[in-house]
């Protein structure tokens, strides 16, 4: 969404005007009142913008690093692999980027769990820094995945030192610092190699300003289904869910209007689904003998090792089991409104979830060092993001040695049958949408009127676009923190 909304900008006559009003000043270009260098200055310059992402997750911005535009001086890049449904990344293929390798080589979660890949990703980070040299980007936007981002963007720096040329570097998605003891001093170090952060968390902005990080709250992702959904944002929750026609869709994929429908998400990565989808169909089969008739649906990610392991795992399972494409926002929202109670792997998808009126229970396993070192170090009592938001254990969570299917089952019962887990659930969504829109809900309209959009409702992608195309180049010590560790 975030690329798609620069895409829009860059070919629209929104950035000409734009490009055209930015000319540049008699040194070369047009800079900031602080004699900083602006992403949309440079631009002007040279008359196009050119931008390279990185994004290394599927339910962040799934596209893996690419360039745009499209550059005949540009390096051969590795064929994009595609599943047989179309992904975003083929979406974003067809808009002109190059991508340099799949996603899913990177995608990797937990600290144990790394040690394997970490080969790998090094020789991935040497290709994307040298991808990157070669491109001359005005802009590097990396999308999450602070890992490998992180890592990359201190690389890409140590390159520049001294190159007045160097690209603005902005990450989308400020690392959850406010989760971890001693999370906020990490901050600081940051700013030796990111130059602006867009956060989808309203307290994070201020947190990272105090530490010295220029920082923008662009608004969480969900609030961009909710502009899918064609409802405006300032209508109450009830109106923004996304309706659907339930019957119809039960009738299209052959389940029957009295059966119960429990959706599953194990997750967008092969490492969460081989663990946790094995525990939510066992979790499933429990509390069976509970429901006259019970199906399943399961989003399925855009990752054809993803969509293979669940089509082997359903294959010789017993019970009724839709598979649909996790991509497809419609198709995902209606299956939520059809569905009586969802498991959880924790991530966006609890999100999701919250906004279309589902009750869930929330889950996570990981390998028993990672677990260990995460209790260690955390500081919250929660690990989904609506309980955080609203300090409260409004969605049962069932986490890491406790997450069985025994203990899975006992919670799913109570978020099918007790009305009153149901309610508390359902009630607290619009709570956690206005924690969420309203400190963006007076940025939208200069930002409507900043590139012309009158006929659009402003949404995240959109503000955040806006704040790539503005953002500042810092002045950078040429010391670069060798301690800071991603």
């Amino acid at each position: 969404m975030l690329f798609k909304s620069v895409a829009s900008a860059i070919n629209g006559r929104e950035l000409r005007r734009a490009l055209s009003s930015s000319s540049p000043c008699k040194a070369g270009v047009r800079c900031s009142s602080h004699g900083r260098r602006r992403v949309i200055d440079v631009a002007a310059k040279d008359g196009e913008l050119r931008v390279f992402l990185v994004a290394g997750e599927v339910s962040a911005t799934p596209s893996p690093p690419a360039s745009w535009p499209p550059s005949r001086t540009s390096p051969p890049s590795r064929p994009l692999r595609r599943s047989r449904r179309v992904s975003f990344v083929s979406l974003m293929h067809k808009e002109g980027l190059q991508s340099i390798f799949p996603m899913e080589e990177i995608a990797v979660m937990g600290l144990w769990e790394l040690l394997p890949h970490l080969n790998n990703i090094r020789i991935k980070l040497k290709d994307t820094t040298e991808s990157a040299i070669f491109f001359q980007p005005h802009v590097v936007v990396t999308v999450d995945s602070k890992g490998f981002s992180f890592r990359f963007l201190k690389l890409l720096q140590g390159r520049y030192i001294q190159n007045t040329n160097s690209p603005v570097h902005v990450h989308y998605v400020a690392p959850s610092f406010w989760a971890w003891k001693g999370g906020e001093t990490r901050l600081k170090h940051l700013r030796h190699f990111v130059d602006h952060i867009l956060c989808i968390l309203p307290f994070e902005e201020e947190i990272c300003r105090l530490n010295g990080l220029p920082a923008t709250y662009v608004g969480h992702p969900l609030l961009e289904d909710v502009v899918f959904s064609s409802k405006e944002l300032e209508s109450s929750f009830d109106k923004c869910k996304f309706q659907g026609n339930v019957e119809a869709f039960r009738q299209e994929n052959g389940l029957s209007s009295e059966s119960t429908i429990i959706t599953l998400l194990p997750g967008s990565r092969l490492q969460e689904v081989t663990c946790m989808l094995p525990i939510f169909l066992k979790t499933v089969e429990l509390v069976k003998n509970s429901i006259p008739e019970i199906s399943t649906i399961i989003p399925v990610a855009p990752n054809r090792h993803v969509e293979t392991y669940i089509n082997n795992a359903i294959r010789s399972w017993p019970l009724p089991a839709v598979l649909i494409p996790g991509e497809s926002i419609e198709k995902k929202y209606e299956a939520f409104r059809a569905s009586r109670a969802a498991l959880c792997t924790s991530g966006s998808a609890v999100m999701e979830l919250m906004l279309a009126g589902l009750p869930s229970v929330v889950a996570y396993r990981a390998h028993f060092i990672t677990e260990c070192i995460v209790k260690l170090r955390t500081k919250l009592n929660f690990i989904s993001l609506p309980n955080i938001l609203l300090d409260s254990a409004v969605i049962p969570e069932v986490l890491f040695r406790a997450c069985t299917s025994d203990n899975l089952a006992r919670k799913l019962r109570e978020v099918l049958f007790d009305d009153e887990v149901r309610r508390l659930q359902i009630s607290s969504a619009e709570e956690v949408l206005q924690i969420l829109h309203n400190p963006i809900a007076q940025r939208s309209n200069s930002i409507l009127d900043q590139f012309g959009f009158s006929s659009y409702k402003c949404c995240p992608s959109m503000i955040a676009a806006s704040t790539v195309l503005y953002a500042e180049k810092l002045q950078k010590s040429h010391g670069l923190d060798s301690n800071f560790a991603p």
